[in-house]
C-alpha cells in the first residue's frame, strides 16, 4: 500500500516531532489537535527545530522550507478521512486514546492503518476499540523524535503481518531503526526504563542521595548521557507516573509500585521541564 498522506493526532512534543520526521521523508502530513493554539505551537516548534538544523549546517534553507510546507494542521479529526496512515500521539491516558481510536475508525478509509505512540498501554486493548484490529499497531518513538533513532514497533495479538511490514518500512523511510516488541504493558523500553527512574525517585525519597548526586552516579558510573531524575523531568513526571501505574495495574507486581514522592510531585503540578519545576527547576 502506498502512503501519500500521513496523519498525526497531537501537536505536542511527540506529535510535532513525528510530523517533522514524516515530512522530512517526503510525505504529506496532516497534524491535528484540539484547538488552533495547540496546532500553532506545534508548528512553531517544528519551525524552530528546522531553523536550528539550518544554523548547524545540517540542511539547506530551501530544504527546511519544503519540509515545513508539507505539514498542514487541522482541529477537525474528520479530516483524517484523507489519511492512509495515522499515528496517535496524545497524552498517556487510556480513556483518551480509546476515544481517539473510535473516532479514527469511523472517519478513516478502510485501508488506513492506525498506530499509537503509546509508551505503555497494550496495543490489543487499543485495537479492540476499532473494527479493524488487524490494522492497529504500536509505533513508539523516542523523545526528541527528530534526534533519537529508535522506534519500538509493537505487534498486537490481532495485528496483521502486512500492517507490521508496512510500519517497519515506514520507520526505515523516516531514517529510524525499528525494534520489535511483543504486546505487554510497557513493552521493552519503559518496562526497563521506568522502574529505574522510579527507583531513583525512591532513592531521593528515602534520603539515599540528593538529586544531583543520584544523577551524577548514573551519568559517570554507568555512562548514561542523562541522569534518571533529569530524564524524568524531560519526559514529564505525569507521564512517568501514568506509565508506572500501567505497569503496576498490568502485572499486579509490587515492584512496579510508583514512588509516593513521584505521585506527590505530580499532584503539586511539578511535572518537570514543561511546568518549570520537577526534580530540578527550569
Amino acid at each position: 500500500m502506498a502512503i501519500t498522506i500521513f496523519g498525526v493526532i497531537g501537536a505536542g512534543q511527540m506529535g510535532g516531532g513525528i510530523a517533522q520526521v514524516a515530512a522530512a521523508s517526503g510525505l504529506e502530513v496532516l497534524m491535528s489537535d484540539i484547538n488552533e493554539d495547540c496546532t500553532a505551537k506545534g508548528l512553531a516548534s517544528i519551525e524552530k527545530n528546522l531553523v536550528r538544523s539550518v544554523e548547524k549546517g545540517q540542511m539547506e534553507t530551501d530544504q527546511a522550507r519544503e519540509i515545513l510546507g508539507r505539514i498542514r494542521t487541522t482541529t477537525d479529526i474528520g479530516e483524517m478521512a484523507r489519511a492512509d496512515y495515522v499515528v496517535e500521539a496524545a497524552v498517556e491516558m487510556e480513556d483518551l486514546k480509546f476515544n481517539i481510536f473510535r473516532q479514527l475508525d469511523e472517519v478513516c478509509p478502510d485501508h488506513a492503518i492506525l498506530a499509537s505512540n503509546t509508551s505503555s498501554i497494550p496495543i490489543g486493548r487499543i485495537a479492540s476499540q476499532t473494527d479493524r484490529p488487524d490494522k492497529v499497531i504500536g509505533m513508539h518513538f523516542m523523545n526528541p523524535v527528530p534526534i533519537m533513532k529508535l522506534v519500538e514497533v509493537i505487534r498486537g495479538l490481532t495485528t496483521s503481518q502486512e500492517t507490521f511490514d508496512l510500519t517497519w518500512q515506514l520507520c526505515e523511510q523516516f531514517g529510524k531503526t525499528p525494534a520489535e516488541a511483543n504486546d505487554y504493558p510497557g513493552f521493552i523500553a519503559n518496562r526497563i526504563l521506568m522502574p529505574m527512574i522510579n527507583e531513583a525517585v525512591f532513592c531521593l525519597y528515602q534520603g539515599v542521595g540528593k538529586a544531583d548526586d543520584i544523577d551524577t552516579v548514573m551519568k559517570l558510573g554507568m555512562n548514561h548521557p542523562m541522569g534518571p531524575l533529569a530524564l524524568a523531568d524531560l519526559i514529564g513526571l505525569d507521564t512517568c507516573l501514568a506509565i508506572m501505574e500501567t505497569l503496576h495495574d498490568g502485572f499486579k507486581d509490587s515492584k512496579y509500585r510508583p514512588c509516593p514522592l513521584l505521585r506527590k510531585y505530580v499532584e503539586a503540578g511539578w511535572l518537570g521541564r514543561k511546568s518549570g519545576k520537577g526534580f530540578y527547576e527550569y
